[in-house]
């Protein structure tokens, strides 16, 4: 539409200056079907974090081989940094991961963001536990 249509409403002209005030953007409110689902991928995240955090270094350190004692593998050569990683990787992964769940526009992608990054942390807790010293 041209500034010079004859055709033109005095609303349409001002918004094509940029003076309409309707075009601000409102703030997005979610549905409750969305906030259901939300709060169902926080219960995963939190499930999922719990199990990263007790079982991650559980499972790094377990044995099937004969020659371990115990089913536990001899002493580790990274055990400082599992433990680390369980300890204060995986916590605070999963809290930025809920904050922005609820905090962000997009709370289903940062959640997803948020379960892969709790899934390369117990990739990297069964990498770190896999050498002995």
């Amino acid at each position: 539409m041209d500034a010079s249509d004859s055709t033109a409403t005095p609303g349409a002209l001002r918004a094509l200056d940029g003076d309409d005030d309707s075009n601000e953007r409102l703030p997005h409110r979610r549905t409750p079907s969305q906030w259901a689902g939300l709060a169902l991928l926080a219960v995963a995240v939190l499930v999922f974090g719990a199990f990263v955090l007790v079982f991650g270094p559980l499972l790094a350190i377990s044995c099937t081989d004969s020659d371990c004692l115990g089913g536990v593998r001899g002493p580790l050569l990274f055990g400082e940094a599992l433990l680390a990683v369980a300890w204060y990787g995986v916590p605070l992964t999963t809290l930025g991961t809920l904050v922005a769940m609820f905090g962000m526009r997009r709370g289903a992608r940062a959640g997803g963001i948020g379960l892969c990054a709790l899934l390369l942390l117990l990739l990297l807790e069964q990498f770190l536990g896999q050498f002995t010293g």
